[in-house]
């Protein structure tokens, strides 16, 4: 005779939040102590939007013989050169260092070469801005071509005309006198944003009349471009809405294109005024 089965009930699941079991964050133990790692994800995230990052750096080094009793100043003397300059291994403009030591406690000396060969390693806090951020630098130039902007007081931005949106913001010229319009006989013009220290004038919305970045001048761009000249970086910036638009890119081509159309008109020119002159 089959005996009856048991009806069993599941219990209901609990809404209770915290009765929900948490995820627990990994541990790692270092020097004795517990500390919580952050998630990869996160921290490769983190460290793609941040401005300014410390990176740990290895460097072969040759020290001058002048600092044989004492290693550690030529190195930091050698380190102290590299402060606000591009270097391309580190992604970024050096501006701090710290945490030097030495790999190894003894260093080579190469056939008669006096200088000390010394494996070292240090952190290095660089600036290293990306394509795609956003930043918020301050106006200090405007004129029909470019906004010219200073972030952190230090380093330059460009914004030129075709990455500002022209159908929102119009060139305004700033107001001269009479006689800025009409230099005196034998005086060179000068730049309209060298009289008197004025500037040339400013981008002003077309409906309301505001100047481009407001009373303070701040503005807020996304970074299009990265110059580097003479271990010096600079930037290239946008407001434009959609900043990587194939529009953009087609203007600074038509540009250039009427600049090379341009220039072979004039050579074309005098061309003809050469066989001019020979037919005389």
């Amino acid at each position: 005779m089959p005996t009856p089965s048991k009806n069993l009930k599941r219990k209901p699941a609990s809404t209770d939040p915290g009765s929900l079991p948490n995820k627990k964050a990994k541990i790692a133990v270092k020097n004795g102590e517990k500390i919580k790692t952050q998630d990869k994800g996160k921290a490769r995230e983190s460290e793609a939007e941040a401005e300014f990052r410390t990176v740990q750096a290895s460097l072969v080094v040759s020290v001058p013989p002048m600092f044989a009793s004492n290693p550690n100043a030529g190195v930091q003397e050698m380190l102290d050169s590299m402060i606000m300059r591009y270097i391309p291994a580190l992604r970024g403009v050096v501006l701090a260092h710290s945490n030097l030591s030495f790999l190894k406690q003894t260093a080579a000396i190469t056939a008669d070469c006096p200088f000390l060969v010394c494996n070292i390693q240090f952190d290095a806090t660089v600036w290293s801005p990306h394509i795609r951020m956003k930043l918020v630098g301050k106006i200090n130039l405007c004129s029909p071509d470019h906004i010219s902007l200073l972030l952190h007081r230090t380093f330059n931005v460009s914004i030129p005309r075709h990455h500002i949106p022209t159908d929102e913001w119009e060139f305004e010229h700033a107001p001269a006198d009479a006689e800025a319009d009409e230099p005196a006989a034998g005086d060179e013009a000068e730049a309209p944003e060298d009289l008197d220290g004025k500037e040339a004038g400013s981008w002003v919305h077309k409906i309301t009349g505001k100047k481009i970045g407001g009373k303070n001048g701040y503005l807020e761009f996304v970074v299009i471009g990265l110059t580097v000249a003479n271990e010096m970086l600079s930037l290239v910036g946008s407001i434009q809405h959609d900043p990587f638009s194939l529009e953009h890119v087609a203007d600074l081509a038509q540009s250039k294109a009427k600049k090379t159309s341009a220039v072979k008109d004039t050579e074309g020119l005098e061309g003809d005024e050469e066989s001019d002159v020979d037919a005389d």
